[in-house]
């Protein structure tokens, strides 16, 4: 069996995660469908809220098109000064620095991770932001066999708010055995 490529700029993205001793950077499963979901969009305006060390970044970014364009923003000014060099060369790639709502100024999105600001404190607006047929990747979920689905023992009202949303065709997938992704699909 042929092993999977990583793409390049994954692997000094996440060098740069272990110096930093950022934890939080994006699995590979979850790398591989961002990229499907740039590549999905080979012309449309890409979005990411938690650039971190640039990890899902250097995912999106393998998926990119010609003439898409990728803007992310991170809270930690080293973290996105750092991860901003790891795409210097490349113009279609904008990192911000600051709070998640300077995407705002750059929506609407054909492909939005939303992985930091936004997928908790302000939900309704995360799907506002989306492009008609814009695509949502939400990560960090616990899978749950239960509906509605549950976390801890308790109904996950965050994952539940994704997966019924009226403007939305959205769905579970499971990442790995203990973790999950909603993608959803912004209706026209």
């Amino acid at each position: 069996m042929a092993e999977r490529v990583v793409p390049e700029r994954v692997v000094p993205a996440q060098r740069l995660a272990d110096e930093a001793g950022f934890k939080k950077s994006c699995i590979p499963e979850v790398g591989r469908l961002l990229a499907l979901a740039a590549a999905a969009k080979p012309g449309g305006v890409v979005a990411e809220s938690g650039t971190g060390a640039g990890v899902g970044t250097a995912w999106l970014h393998s998926g990119l098109g010609p003439g898409a364009r990728l803007v992310t923003v991170e809270r930690d000014e080293e973290l996105a000064r750092r991860a901003a060099g790891l795409f210097a060369d490349d113009d279609r790639v904008r990192v911000l620095t600051g709070d998640w709502r300077l995407l705002e100024a750059h929506a609407p999105f054909d492909v939005f991770f939303c992985d930091g600001g936004g997928k908790r404190d302000a939900p309704e607006r995360v799907v506002e932001l989306l492009a008609p047929g814009g695509i949502l990747v939400l990560d960090d979920f616990t899978p749950s066999a239960e509906w509605p689905p549950r976390f801890e023992g308790h109904v996950d009202e965050l994952r539940l708010f994704y997966l019924t949303h009226p403007d939305l065709d959205a769905t579970e997938v499971l990442t790995t055995p203990a973790s999950s992704a909603v993608v959803a699909a912004r209706r026209a």
